[in-house]
């Protein structure tokens, strides 16, 4: 797939992956509406296989590989829910997948790709040791590159999350955290051929604004060491996510440290489902900038619920201990 999909496209992706995921439901909250003066739903991919929305656009580009690609398996480099799904999506082909990953990788995401047949590389917490050493597995293995966020199979297979969102319901804006893009790209694109009249806003910490000075800018801006709890909101937008974000999103909006706590804590405490930090980012910043949203359908997607059950953010924060 070398050029943006088109409308054609995403269904013939959704109509292949759709007996392999999970469609996962979407939710309201009394309490959330209440609070924020608005319609509010949840695309709960908390719930997806794996963990989060990521298995899909890996689930896509593993069933598009040829035979002969198959065979000398899929290789990628992640820390998160990325290796995660892709080790899963092979391993449902029944091909292998080698996951460079970084020693600092957290346990729970180590043990989950090791528990879905992944074979781990590991290497220093740098991206270039990380793309070194996936050189090197690659040379050795013969396997194929599966990118985390650039590559549109990738972007083609997380659209079917905003896809799966107007088939419930038709909002006047749909909002999707963004790191390297490729769930926000897909939801733009979903947005743009299914349900035209809804508008898309992006969701990032304050402590990792590169997508926010990108689009404020109109030039990319990458990472710069981002110190955020919203660990899957790291990485720098890609090549191709950058320019279908600066052209079809509305605005980014960006939320505090504090204020992914909080709406991570809300939707724990009131909705009884669990999700990550990265995936309150949208709830965060619609409690933040809400006046966009007073009175309006919104859907928000929880992009997953991979959260480290041993350090939640709130067990160390004072301002919890009496809840």
């Amino acid at each position: 797939m070398h050029t943006i999909p088109g409308k054609e496209t995403l269904t013939r992706v959704r109509q292949l992956i759709t007996p392999h995921i999970h469609q996962t439901p979407v939710m309201t909250s009394a309490t959330v509406n209440r609070m924020l003066g608005a319609e509010v739903f949840f695309k709960c991919e908390n719930l997806q296989k794996a963990g989060a929305f990521k298995f899909r656009g890996a689930t896509h580009a593993v069933l598009t590989l040829g035979p002969e690609e198959a065979l000398r398996g899929v290789a990628t480099h992640s820390s998160g829910n990325h290796a995660q799904a892709l080790a899963l999506a092979a391993r449902q082909r029944g091909i292998r997948a080698h996951i460079v990953m970084p020693e600092s990788a957290p346990r729970i995401k180590v043990e989950a790709v090791k528990d879905y047949g992944g074979e781990i590389t590991f290497c220093l917490p740098l991206l270039s040791e990380r793309e070194a050493t996936l050189k090197k597995v690659m040379d050795r293995t013969g396997a194929v590159e599966i990118h985390p966020y650039n590559d549109y199979r990738i972007i083609a297979g997380q659209a079917t999350a905003a896809a799966e969102v107007y088939d419930v319901v038709s909002p006047d804006i749909i909002m999707a955290p963004v790191g390297g893009g490729g769930l926000l790209s897909g939801t733009i694109l979903s947005t743009r051929h299914f349900s035209p009249h809804t508008v898309v806003y992006g969701a990032e910490p304050l402590n990792a604004d590169d997508a926010w000075q990108s689009f404020q800018s109109k030039q990319w801006v990458p990472s710069d060491n981002p110190q955020t709890i919203a660990d899957g909101l790291r990485t720098s937008l890609g090549s191709l996510t950058f320019p279908i974000i600066l052209q079809g999103v509305e605005d980014i909006l960006t939320t505090t440290e504090e204020g992914i706590v909080e709406a991570m804590y809300l939707i724990w405490e009131r909705m009884k489902i669990v999700v990550e930090p990265s995936a309150a980012v949208p709830l965060a910043a619609m409690m933040e900038h809400r006046e966009i949203f007073a009175g309006k359908k919104v859907a928000l997607i929880l992009s997953g619920g991979n959260a480290d059950l041993h350090r939640l953010p709130w067990m160390e924060n004072r301002s919890f201990s009496n809840r």
